[in-house]
């Protein structure tokens, strides 16, 4: 187990950094400004931005911390090292995004995650039937771009930082080679989404590399003793059936595999996608080793699919052939910052609740050996976790106070991160803390002094933008739907009208939450919530059933994919009118075709109604009408 400090050290960079922080305060007190250059280049122009949040990584967590800052009122720049947009879900690597829901395993009650992630999951399953990699990435990159609050600036690196004060960021330092741009980006908030943890490094925020020993938290699944040790890389490949045979020639460089006992607990009888356990690198410096890491996967992964195709044990291989491989290793562990407190094994499996929670988790505790395919242990340990909270106090440096995090550098042991490093658990915590972020800018505090006074604040408007979070309810002060009394053309018991306003927008183990009418009347059904006296109404909210008891991702291994449903979800509302009721006389002010998206906000020039009336004409195939929440606003 390895401190910053240690870091530093063994890299032989400590004076590097002393130096980099010493030069810009010596040109401060020159009053030469405040930009930074590398050199003096004839050819880099120099810009500054300014935004009130900026985020560094555009992976899953990234994007969702963009766009829930950026709706919520924050100006946001997005910098992105990579053409696009994604992480390890991208074209680039092509790893699908498993959650909570343990990839549609967990039967006994909704655990897939919602609001932005679920928005970009329902999207991808109607734009996208033939699962294409690239119409992934193009779907991000329009879900960012359609944020007027965003500045997105991909292929740009954060190479340094500006301090405001010795623990506040003020400016982050980028490059864009493509351009050969140089950005000073000032903000008010920052957030380090980059996965390797590359802002909060730059500012000095304590973080930690490796694992910890047993003896530390008590954890049963880490080692004896600690070490400076990570899980290893992945590179994944994608390969095609033909009509004749597919020779394949290795490169003479490629790991030899010639017996199956030589890939021991790896199942390789499907290759149409492979393979996680393609893994190495782990007992190395997994940023400072990263090509020579590459390098090596190529190898393994090349010669894993040379022993299918020329090894003669797998003859029915002889049509398929080897149509993409990832050059951009999938990496699991690196730094993880230290926040105001560290997740445990303990907290996971105790499904531990927290006051301060503003996400979930639920993958299992899923540990892999740092040697990966040079291990003849089993490429992971897997042990189940149920569904647990993860607290606001280690999405924020403990250290920097302007600083958040989500993603797999959050304040965890190495144990609890095996969990939480999932992109379905980042996406959430990503749309908690842009959510946070927004909030810290309104207020003008610091993350830990918003997790002190306003977190219950913070829950609720994360509740109100389709996130769960376990334990809490909605109770929303402005929504005069929670008093109001409803009615239904028909319902299921235990499935009433009545529960659209209980507080809780998805199945939780035996309780539905939701009404859904009787499958046996036909459409259309209606819903009606009657208020207690006239109110001058201006905003809806919807949310619907999108079967969040299974899985819904892009992959591209077929088995999984049959799993799923990959187009609109049949519980799905699709077409439906929004009517404003004032004693007899009812007004459609909202008419809806075509539905398949689970959160729907209604805005409309404001109506003084005694009530509304949601009539549904059809759904995306379920014979029910099926609703899990009503919010209505003045």
């Amino acid at each position: 187990m390895i401190t910053r400090r240690d870091w530093l050290k063994a890299m032989s960079i400590g004076s590097l950094e002393a130096s980099f922080k010493d030069t810009l305060t010596k040109r401060e007190r020159r009053g030469e400004g405040e930009m930074f250059s590398l050199s003096e280049s004839r050819s880099v122009t120099r810009k500054v931005l300014e935004a009130d949040v900026v985020v560094v990584g555009g992976g899953m967590a990234g994007v969702c911390a963009a766009i829930a800052a950026a709706r919520n009122g924050a100006s946001v720049v997005l910098i992105q090292d990579r053409p696009v947009l994604g992480g390890n879900s991208s074209s680039e690597i092509r790893m699908h995004i498993v959650g909570a829901d343990c990839s549609g395993g967990r039967k006994d009650t909704d655990a897939r995650e919602t609001g932005i992630l679920e928005e970009l999951r329902l999207e991808c399953a109607v734009r996208n039937p033939q699962r294409s990699a690239s119409m992934w990435d193009l779907l991000l990159y329009e879900w960012v771009r359609r944020e007027p609050n965003i500045t997105l600036l991909l292929n740009t690196s954060c190479i340094g930082v500006q301090m405001a004060s010795e623990n506040r960021i003020g400016s982050v330092i980028a490059l864009r080679n493509s351009t050969e741009d140089l950005f000073t980006i000032r903000g008010k908030i920052f957030i380090d989404c980059s996965g390797n943890g590359r802002l909060g490094a730059e500012v000095g925020a304590d973080f930690r590399i490796g694992r910890e020993g047993r003896n530390e938290f008590g954890e049963s699944l880490a080692p004896p003793e600690p070490d400076n040790k990570t899980m290893g890389s992945s590179i994944l490949f994608i390969t095609r059936k033909y009509d004749r045979p597919m020779p394949f020639k290795p490169p003479d460089w490629v790991r030899k595999f010639p017996r199956c006992e030589d890939l021991p607990y790896r199942h390789h009888r499907t290759w149409e996608y492979g393979y996680w356990w393609v893994e190495w690198g782990g007992h190395l410096n997994i940023v400072k080793e990263n090509e020579r890491i590459r390098d090596e996967l190529l190898a393994i992964a090349l010669g894993v699919w040379d022993h299918i195709k020329n090894s003669g044990l797998h003859p029915e291989s002889e049509n398929w052939a080897l149509e993409w491989i990832g050059f951009v290793p999938c990496t699991r562990g690196s730094r993880r910052f230290l926040g105001d407190y560290i997740l445990t094994q303990h907290d996971l499996q105790r499904g531990e609740i927290f006051e301060d929670g503003v996400a979930f988790g639920g993958w299992p505790i899923d540990l892999h050996p740092p040697e990966g395919i040079d291990t003849k242990e089993p490429p992971n340990i897997a042990v189940g976790v149920p569904l647990y909270n993860i607290p606001f106090r280690c999405l924020y440096s403990r250290n920097i106070t302007n600083l958040l995090f989500a993603g797999r550098n959050i304040s965890a042991t190495h144990v609890a991160y095996a969990s939480t490093r999932v992109m379905g658990t980042c996406s959430v915590m990503g749309q908690a803390v842009g959510t946070a972020a927004a909030l810290c800018v309104r207020y003008n505090c610091t993350p830990r002094e918003l997790g002190k006074e306003a977190i219950k604040e913070l829950q609720q408007i994360l509740l109100k933008q389709d996130a769960y979070i376990i334990g809490v309810t909605n109770s929303d002060p402005y929504d005069i739907a929670r008093t109001a009394e409803v009615r239904a053309s028909s319902e299921v018991h235990g499935w009433e009208a009545v529960n659209v306003i209980n507080g809780v927008h998805r199945g939780v183990y035996e309780r539905k939450n939701r009404w859904a009418s009787d499958p046996t009347q036909p459409m259309p059904q209606w819903l009606e919530l009657h208020f207690r006296e006239p109110k001058r109404i201006r905003e809806v909210h919807l949310t619907f059933d999108t079967g969040l008891n299974r899985a819904l991702t892009l992959t591209h291994e077929d088995g999984f994919h049959r799993r799923m449903v990959w187009g609109p979800q049949p519980e799905t509302v699709r077409d439906y009118e929004l009517q404003v009721l004032y004693g007899d006389s009812a007004k459609t002010v909202v008419k809806v075709e075509g539905n398949y998206q689970r959160k729907r906000v209604h805005q409309f020039e404001p109506q003084l109604a005694t009530g509304i009336r949601l009539v549904i004409h059809a759904t995306n195939g379920d014979k029910s009408a099926r609703v899990f929440e009503v919010r209505v606003y003045e």
